[in-house]
């Protein structure tokens, strides 16, 4: 059973192991091993991560006490970060996650959510009616990587 909780600091280590490799292994389909090592580098300062997750203070999907993803849910709807534990995909846990985000969104009056979302994640979105509003081309650490910036109106 998939379980969502709120954030703590304790969970900022998991998080970024969780960020790093759905990346390294996920993201790698459709994205070259340089850009997914400029996406999720193995220079981590763990301090800017905790004040990153503590800023965005995401919601934490767990299956018996094991974190299996992790989503947040901005006050103006932007959903900044969305990921799924490699080892969990395709079982309910971004389902949950995203029910979970838009439910909280709607219950705040959230009327239009959106999101920068990677090639891989595109379909997963469009299954809940985001539309895409714009392709862009994104830099990082010197690589240009594609993603999209996706709407749904509530």
């Amino acid at each position: 059973m998939i379980t969502i909780r709120e954030y703590k600091e304790d969970d900022a280590p998991i998080t970024w192991e969780l960020f790093y490799n759905t990346i390294r292994k996920i993201n790698r389909r459709d994205y070259s091993l340089s850009q997914v090592q400029a996406w999720a580098s193995d220079k981590l300062d763990m301090a800017v991560w905790r004040k990153r997750m503590s800023g965005i203070s995401p919601y934490i999907a767990e299956i018996n006490g094991q974190v299996v993803g992790y989503a947040d849910l901005q006050d103006d709807g932007l959903i900044d970060h969305f990921f799924c534990h490699a080892e969990y995909q395709g079982i309910g846990v971004g389902r949950a996650l995203m029910e979970h985000i838009l439910a909280t969104g709607n219950a705040k009056g959230i009327s239009r959510f959106y999101s920068e979302v990677s090639i891989t994640a595109k379909p997963f979105y469009e299954r809940f009616g985001f539309q895409v509003d714009k392709e862009q081309l994104v830099e990082m650490r010197g690589q240009k990587l594609t993603n999209f910036v996706m709407i749904k109106l509530g």
